[in-house]
């Protein structure tokens, strides 16, 4: 190839990038929080006080009128986080502090697919509990409560596509590929919500799990919410129906009051059915409350039936103290 070809090739590869991708927005935010947890007679929890950090860096732009965004979090937490293997959440341990990461690509009116190499969230693990509340869950906080939490499934390099329509209805798509490193036969669910009456949220998702060969169950989510003022109510039915085992259903009831711009108080139960055992039944009080950047909540939680064995009763506290920048 003569000089002034190659010369005339590389200006025309060079104007024709320069068209197609517009200049990336860098962007990062952080947060930090100090949480005590205590009052639980039966469980070691150290000296009781933990830190969360996280820094989250973006970088957003234009390729060929498709926008992506590059997302990675920084998290001294992921040395030791909470993660969902398909049937509870379980303690890792890692050295690598870059936390959740993913790819997103905006395609406007026709929805939004994102690619999270970690973090990522299919419909019924980012729907578990969607109850109003001010602070945590009622299943959380006590140790051992959240063994049979429903939840779907959710691993590295998921892929998640979202639509949402003019008339208030959204649709959720997720799907792992098959690994032995995260499920042995591919995860896919949907759910979708309406948002279209004001106030009002209902939602449906489904999905069979079966990150074990031969241990697959079917698992569903329904819910509806709905906010009067400052009241917001809602009751959520989920249910786990496994091809060889034992069933599982639970029960969320929530209500929060919005008492004035910066202090929201909650209540809410959970209780998870097993065929032959006890009841597991929790409830929670929650209170937050903002000054600008600043929140502190706390929650106090009951949880009689542990894991549904008859003998494990336990009550905890978390106070937080969170800072957003």
């Amino acid at each position: 190839m003569n000089k002034l070809t190659k010369v005339g090739l590389t200006a025309l590869a060079g104007s024709l990038v320069a068209g197609s991708v517009s200049a990336a927005e860098l962007t990062a935010s952080g947060s930090a929080a100090m949480t005590f947890t205590g009052g639980d007679e039966k469980s070691n929890q150290g000296n009781g006080w933990t830190m969360a950090d996280s820094v989250t860096f973006s970088a957003s732009g234009d390729v060929n009128d498709i926008g992506v965004t590059l997302s990675i979090e920084l998290d001294g937490d992921a040395a030791s986080e909470k993660t969902n293997s398909g049937t509870s959440y379980s303690s890792t341990t890692s050295m690598n502090v870059v936390d959740s990461h993913s790819i997103s690509l905006d395609f406007g009116e026709a929805g939004s697919l994102t690619f999270a190499g970690h973090g990522g969230d299919g419909f019924l693990s980012a729907n578990d509990d969607v109850m109003p509340t001010a602070s945590e869950e009622p299943w959380d906080v006590v140790t051992g409560a959240d063994t049979a939490v429903i939840n779907g499934f959710s691993g590295n390099n998921m892929f998640t596509y979202k639509y949402s329509h003019e008339s208030g209805l959204n649709l959720t798509l997720s799907y792992i590929n098959a690994s032995d490193a995260v499920t042995d036969v591919s995860y896919s669910d949907y759910g979708v919500t309406y948002t279209g009456m004001d106030g009002l949220t209902i939602g449906y998702g489904t999905g069979d799990v079966e990150n074990v060969t031969n241990a697959k169950s079917t698992e569903s989510t329904l819910f509806a919410k709905y906010a009067m003022g400052s009241i917001t109510v809602g009751i959520q039915k989920n249910e786990k129906d496994l091809d060889s085992g034992t069933d599982t259903e639970s029960t969320g009831i929530g209500i929060s009051y919005q008492v004035n711009d910066d202090l929201t108080v909650s209540y809410g139960t959970n209780t998870i059915e097993k065929s032959g055992s006890d009841d597991q039944e929790a409830q929670a009080i929650g209170i937050s409350y903002t000054m600008g950047s600043l929140g502190i909540a706390l929650s106090m939680n009951t949880v009689d039936n542990i894991n549904n064995s008859a003998t494990n009763d336990r009550d905890a506290y978390q106070l937080g103290l969170s800072f957003a920048f």
